[in-house]
């Protein structure tokens, strides 16, 4: 199961004691926002893309929308979104509990801008009712394969 593996990885950096599972659901914006008892804004969602066939984690704030342009600025392809069973596959997390934590070696994570104007934001921690809350320092540290902060959102402002 998905959380166990983040689980163990969160372990390795002394802080799976800070994951948070509920006895309701937290796969969307919405149900983890009334589960963590935060603001939507405040979750921070993984959507999965494919760049080129390689899979990427795209972690933005829950009121925030990928921008097309911003987004093939970045990125240098149209935003294609991982279908659930290839989420399932190749990020292997399914699709509600996708995060950026204990990811194949191939996924690279992109956090984006919207993210900073909070001091701690709710990613998932690998199912469709769980939560960690970390600062924005703390994500970029946990994150897997984390390879910069981008600007491809809008809506958030």
């Amino acid at each position: 199961m998905s959380i166990q593996k983040v689980r163990i990885y969160f372990e390795q950096r002394g802080i799976a004691d800070r994951i948070r599972e509920f006895d309701v659901s937290s796969a969307t914006v919405e149900l983890a926002a009334v589960a963590v008892g935060v603001e939507g804004a405040r979750i921070a969602k993984s959507l999965s893309f494919k760049v080129e066939d390689q899979p990427v984690v795209v972690v933005a704030a829950g009121d925030a929308k990928v921008d097309n342009g911003k987004y093939k600025a970045q990125f240098h392809t149209k935003a294609k979104m991982l279908t659930h069973e290839e989420a399932h596959e190749r990020i292997g997390h399914d699709v509600g509990g996708v995060c950026p934590f204990a990811l194949p070696e191939d996924v690279k994570v992109y956090l984006d801008v919207s993210l900073k104007r909070f001091e701690t934001v709710f990613p998932a921690a690998g199912s469709g009712n769980s939560a960690i809350e970390l600062t924005c320092e703390e994500l970029e540290r946990y994150s897997s394969n984390f390879v910069e902060w981008v600007d491809v959102c809008k809506d958030w402002q």
